[in-house]
């Protein structure tokens, strides 16, 4: 049953800032002080990232919820790839690290608790599949423990005589990196092939866009997002120092919350629309590709780059996203969700973050 508590902004009106993606490139080339084109990066990444949202949720009409979510993971996570894939290159590490975490952590805290708590201003209650949550779930927490795995051979093993290692822990993240990329493949053929079914839902609504154009827009908008991220990384180090932020808060909360920012609206827009399931296939399928795939990658790249990256996470960082996982799991058993669940991990969402600051 549908009641509006309150009258709710349409998210199509950030189509009004992106005037700051020519503002940004202006700025970035002529020399603008960093933290004002570090600014106009993440207002541009945001703009963009609505279009984006409005790309997926039409072929989310044509192809059904499962692989709109899977195309709104994909291409959002384009940007924090790219971001992290630049960072690595300047050798920022910790940055990249941090910022997976936080990714993990946004989705879902951040944008799950902002998810059921707008669509739970115009429902009573939302109801999505539950089995595929479970699979969902359940494929996450085994990609978080599995990423936790290197940390704990570093924490525990370090006074281990005859042994470097800082050298096998890398060797060791390499490994499961591999694992968990063979991993996610499989997860690819058992959620679009094997048992699709599963995960087949009814969209609501009529696509707004043909396929093709939407296809289109998607990859015009994740170009853009390309340039931006460039930019955007470029001036981080600068903006960091200026507002007096942390590697960890910086990268956990500011570049995770911008680099996900397509996930962010478009799941938002849709549980707004009365379909959680496309939202929690967005959110959870985001974090699940981070977790066994984005973060792998990201280690098998920065091999090829000359700068190893291993899997070995703060103890902050392991605990936030362990509390996450879990409080998620928690939640989603019922198959059923209202505002004040979301509340509920809004909180949680805000106690970690402030965590990081004080960090």
């Amino acid at each position: 049953m549908s009641y509006p508590l309150v009258k709710l902004p349409r998210l199509e009106l950030l189509e009004l800032a992106l005037i700051s993606f020519p503002l940004m490139l202006a700025s970035h080339f002529l020399g603008a002080p960093p933290l004002l084109s570090f600014a106009l990066a993440i207002i541009s990444i945001i703009a963009l990232a609505s279009k984006m949202g409005q790309a997926t949720e039409d072929l989310a009409h044509h192809f059904g919820s499962n692989m709109g979510g899977f195309l709104n993971a994909t291409f959002g996570n384009a940007a924090e790839f790219i971001i992290a894939i630049i960072a690595i290159r300047a050798g920022l590490l910790e940055l990249v690290k941090a910022s997976l975490t936080g990714s993990i952590i946004g989705n879902m805290l951040f944008v799950i608790g902002a998810s059921f708590l707008m669509g739970g201003f115009k429902f009573r209650e939302q109801r999505f599949n539950i089995r595929a949550a479970g699979l969902n779930s359940t494929m996450l927490l085994i990609g978080v423990s599995s990423m936790m795995v290197p940390s704990a051979f570093f924490f525990f093993a370090g006074n281990i005589p005859g042994h470097n290692i800082p050298f096998e822990a890398e060797e060791l993240s390499l490994f499961v990196s591999i694992l968990l990329v063979a991993l996610y493949l499989l997860s690819l053929l058992f959620s679009f092939h094997t048992h699709s079914y599963l995960f087949r839902t009814s969209t609501k609504g009529e696509a707004k866009m043909s396929r093709n154009f939407a296809l289109f827009l998607l990859l015009l908008v994740t170009a853009c997002l390309a340039v931006t991220s460039e930019i955007f990384t470029q001036h981080v180090e600068a903006a960091t120092a200026s507002l007096g932020f942390s590697e960890l808060f910086m990268g956990a909360i500011v570049i995770a919350l911008v680099g996900n920012a397509a996930e962010h609206l478009s799941a938002v827009k849709a549980a707004q629309q009365n379909n959680i399931d496309l939202a929690l296939s967005i959110t959870v399928g985001s974090s699940i590709q981070i977790a066994i795939f984005i973060a792998p990658l990201l280690v098998l790249a920065s091999y090829l780059m000359g700068t190893p990256m291993d899997l070995v996470f703060s103890l902050f960082e392991l605990l936030a996203v362990f509390c996450a996982v879990l409080i998620v799991n928690e939640i989603s058993s019922d198959g059923i969700c209202n505002w004040f669940e979301g509340a509920q991990l809004l909180v949680m969402y805000l106690i970690l973050a402030g965590l990081f600051f004080f960090i």
